[in-house]
């Protein structure tokens, strides 16, 4: 089965584009398709650990964690990572520290690639 591999590109919070790619990739793993997540920019402090969420939003690393335990695959830019100071053991449990190279074999190997 080809998968389906959505890029995450903006912050967690003050902006509803995350929590709709989120949202989609639930939907979709319910419709058993396979998914895998690739978070760049500011999306990779969506893995963080121990977030305080705002009033008024999603927790959206207790989401990402559900999609982890559905079978979804996720990793977070490194460099993006290390450029905001967060280290691996920050992340949520089942992140994986990706590099572009792996976006590109994800890229090459899924029948839609979908951007936030």
């Amino acid at each position: 089965m080809e998968a389906i591999t959505i890029i995450i590109n903006n912050a967690p919070y003050g902006i509803e584009k995350p929590w709709n790619a989120l949202r989609l990739a639930k939907a979709l793993a319910v419709l058993k398709e396979k998914i895998n997540i690739f978070l760049m920019g500011d999306a990779v402090v969506i893995a963080k650990k121990g977030q305080q969420t705002p009033t008024g939003y999603y927790n959206l690393a207790q989401m990402l964690g559900e999609l982890i335990a559905l079978g979804v695959e996720v990793r977070a830019c490194g460099t993006c990572l290390n450029s905001r100071g967060l280290k691996e053991e920050e992340l949520i449990e089942g992140v994986i520290v990706g590099k572009m190279l792996d976006l590109a074999r994800w890229v090459q190997g899924s029948s839609r690639v979908i951007n936030f």
